[in-house]
């Protein structure tokens, strides 16, 4: 990572939930109203039993983000569309450690091709298992719904493996996320146990739209209050 690393809240508001027929816009209105990340959600009906977006619509929103554009790749196999991905101006790209059978390979191709390094764990996968891939990683993405879809609810049971990948990662430049069912009443858990990007989707999205956006300023605002008032009482 580079040297501006910090563990400031960051609220990436998840497009899954916009409207897709509005990806501009919607990116705009985020982007300008508070957002630090914006999460893009690929599935490929195979690897999750949804089918999104893949890097086409990316390349086509990179231009309508200003911040970071966070790639979260829920597709098997990565590794052929890692250059796809680092040619749409993908910021972070992440790949689930259960996707495919050589993830220490894929996290070097992904860094190779100059984005920072995103690994996601599902539910069902234990913390420990990121242990012999810190050094490789720029983000741990803590599943807290089964990946696939939107609007899930929050897995209460994942808090404990935010805490424990927080103490694993110790000082090193990593940020950790936490994807699914984030909101003022969730984040604050995850908060208090070390994570610092919080991607939220229905959570945002559902409080505005593109030409009335100021409500998606308002839930980022609130989810990020929560998250802050947490941590400064952990």
């Amino acid at each position: 990572m580079t040297a501006s690393f910090d563990r400031s809240v960051k609220i990436a508001p998840s497009i899954l939930a916009a409207d897709f027929a509005a990806f501009g816009a919607e990116c705009r209105a985020v982007s300008d109203h508070g957002a630090d990340w914006v999460h893009v959600d690929v599935m490929d009906g195979h690897y999750v039993p949804n089918l999104s977006f893949g890097a086409t619509t990316c390349a086509a929103i990179r231009p309508h983000i200003s911040g970071i554009m966070d790639v979260h790749l829920m597709i098997t196999p990565v590794d052929p569309m890692i250059e796809s991905y680092a040619e749409t101006g993908a910021d972070v790209l992440t790949a689930h450690l259960e996707a495919g059978p050589h993830i220490h390979r894929t996290l070097q191709a992904i860094r190779g091709a100059g984005m920072r390094a995103g690994l996601a764990l599902n539910p069902g996968t234990p913390a420990d298992a990121a242990q012999p891939l810190l050094d490789m990683v720029d983000v741990i993405c803590v599943m807290t719904v089964n990946p696939g879809f939107g609007g899930q609810s929050f897995l209460h049971d994942q808090v404990s493996k935010v805490a424990d990948l927080r103490a694993m990662i110790g000082d090193r430049p990593i940020h950790l996320e936490v994807d699914g069912g984030v909101d003022p009443t969730t984040a604050p858990l995850v908060a208090a146990a070390g994570a610092d990007v919080f991607v939220a989707g229905s959570a945002v999205f559902k409080h505005g739209k593109a030409d009335a956006p100021e409500g998606y300023g308002r839930a980022i605002a609130d989810i990020r209050a929560a998250a802050e008032a947490a941590r400064d009482a952990a």
